[in-house]
């Protein structure tokens, strides 16, 4: 199997290629986000093994990256961060499992090939469907009804965080950081008139509107 670590701690790094290594494994390093980024682009790898705290690019902002180019690749956080938050932000970043710090050995291999026999068995969603809208990951595509929506590329991005969490009420400090990365308020109307441009987009010409605004908590997308 041939695995990505990402991981800015010599030491730790060398420790984990080492036992990896005599586990029967590859190992490529990345020493942090930049460098775990062109080493993702560059290669194909198995599994990824990713710090969630590192310079230049933490975790969390590589493994969007990823996600949003298309890579797929199983993802294992590593973190000495474990609250329940920590957890599920690292999950909704695309993250496809998560270990907190310190760890035994022992289980971080059970994970990494836990996860590598998931992708060998499992098969990439591709395809995201809420009641009448559709859209296509790899075409880059949305329908509803079979009438093609053409959105732009941030429109694309903030209908799939939608999509993925359709019936849910989505706030804007949530799209701010998923869709837009921002961890601070800009104070500007940009989600409002992103909302509005695709509302205009899916909604329009169909006799019941998706997008709902929920007052005092933010957006929902309904099927």
């Amino acid at each position: 199997m041939r695995i990505l670590i990402v991981e800015d701690d010599l030491e730790a790094a060398e420790a984990m290629a080492r036992g990896l290594g005599e586990a029967g494994h590859d190992c490529v390093r990345g020493a942090d986000g930049e460098e775990g980024l062109t080493a993702a682009r560059d290669g194909a790898f198995d599994v990824m093994v990713v710090d969630r705290m590192m310079p230049r690019m933490n975790g969390l902002q590589l493994v969007e990256t990823l996600r949003r180019e298309g890579d797929h690749t199983p993802v294992l956080f590593l973190s000495a961060l474990g609250e329940v938050g920590d957890r599920v932000d690292g999950l909704q970043a695309g993250g496809d499992d998560y270990l907190v710090k310190p760890y035994a050995f022992a289980e971080l291999i059970a994970r990494i090939e836990a996860l590598a026999r998931r992708r060998e068995t499992g098969s990439v969603q591709t395809l995201l469907k809420v009641g009448e809208l559709e859209m296509d990951l790899i075409a880059r595509t949305v329908h509803r009804v079979g009438k093609e929506i053409d959105l732009q590329p941030r429109e694309f991005q903030l209908l799939e965080f939608m999509m993925r969490h359709a019936g849910q009420s989505v706030t804007r400090t949530m799209l701010l950081e998923k869709v837009w990365h921002y961890h601070f308020d800009p104070q500007t109307n940009v989600i409002d008139v992103h909302i509005s441009r695709l509302r205009s987009k899916i909604d329009k010409g169909f006799d019941r509107p998706m997008l709902q605004t929920v007052r005092g908590a933010g957006y929902r997308l309904d099927a």
